[in-house]
């Protein structure tokens, strides 16, 4: 896949950025400052999954939203009054808790005062969600600091659910992840649902070769009226689950499934139209790559500790957030 010689010079700068700052974390950066600070976090989130347990796949998600736009800096905590922040943007439509990670980091204010930023409480949130839907336990690099810049259209960038393959190729390459990553990190979608708003136009709305709109021809037929018993024309409210048959498990089964045509959302269907992702969904998800093949727990966590690295912020250039929901 190609690309102008100014969108290659912004994804190597972006990619430049990401390794650059990504030195200067390191594993435990509190474990002086703020002893706690993890442990503090992983309570918070075990607490909210116990009342509500589709928190977690929400928190996993505020990672990606967060670091996909301006680097994993907390921009998208940040509360406008004229709906012009970050979050206010349509992309990050049904974003859930941000609460959790505010109610993280008034504990750990009151522990350690000015020490833990917002940045690397998303990001710990987002590591203990994944450990406790049964996922894999990983360390992650801390030390981000809180952005001061949180602007609506900046959230333009993030991936959409009807992007082609090459389209989030690019969108992931802008910020440093290949196609591994892609494959990798859309596979958080083994656990969680999504909202049939972004099923409507692939199911009633997609646009056919021979002219007219109908449904997405792709979807095999069983599937298909599987799906619109779930979503009625109109209906954007009702959730299905992203891993057909496994959404509360994290496992491979939603490489499977998409493999099998049985991706519930476009863009995770797209991953096996594609000649390049097409290869690493089958790495994971065939029979020798199941017994073979490369680790995707292991490989999963690597991903989400390179999303981590995105444009982060350190040094003079941020700062450490009183509430994430304001700039100092």
């Amino acid at each position: 896949m190609g690309c102008s010689s100014t969108s290659c010079s912004v994804a190597v700068a972006l990619l430049l950025l990401a390794l650059g700052a990504s030195g200067q974390l390191q594993v435990g950066f509190y474990s002086k400052s703020c002893p706690s600070a993890e442990s503090t976090v992983a309570s918070i989130v075990r607490a909210a999954s116990a009342s509500d347990s589709t928190i977690l796949p929400a928190l996993l998600r505020l990672q990606f939203h967060d670091c996909f736009v301006r680097g994993c800096d907390a921009s998208v905590l940040i509360k406008g009054g004229n709906n012009s922040a970050e979050v206010d943007n349509a992309k990050h439509q049904g974003l859930r808790g941000l609460d959790v990670i505010d109610s993280a980091k008034a504990q750990l204010e009151t522990q350690c005062p000015g020490v833990v930023s917002c940045a690397d409480i998303v990001i710990l949130a987002a590591r203990d969600a994944v450990a406790f839907t049964g996922g894999p336990s990983f360390d992650v690099p801390t030390g981000r600091l809180d952005g001061k810049v949180s602007n609506l259209r900046d959230a333009d960038v993030l991936p959409d659910v009807h992007d082609s393959a090459q389209v989030l190729r690019s969108k992931f390459a802008a910020g440093g992840l290949d196609d591994k990553d892609l494959v990798l990190l859309s596979a958080a979608h083994t656990v969680g649902t999504t909202a049939c708003f972004f099923m409507q136009d692939r199911l009633y709305n997609f646009p056919l070769a021979g002219g007219g709109r109908g449904s997405d021809p792709s979807i095999p037929v069983d599937f298909l009226a599987e799906l619109k018993s779930r979503c009625a024309p109109g209906d954007f409210n009702t959730r299905v689950p992203l891993d057909r048959g496994s959404e509360r498990v994290f496992d491979t089964s939603i490489l499977r499934n998409i493999r099998n045509g049985f991706g519930v959302i476009a863009s995770d269907a797209a991953l096996y139209d594609d000649a390049s992702t097409v290869d690493v969904v089958d790495s994971y998800s065939g029979l020798l790559g199941t017994i073979f093949g490369p680790y995707f727990r292991q490989d999963f966590a690597d991903s989400m500790v390179k999303m981590g690295s995105i444009g982060v912020i350190t040094g003079s250039n941020g700062e450490v957030r009183k509430l994430c929901s304001k700039f100092n």
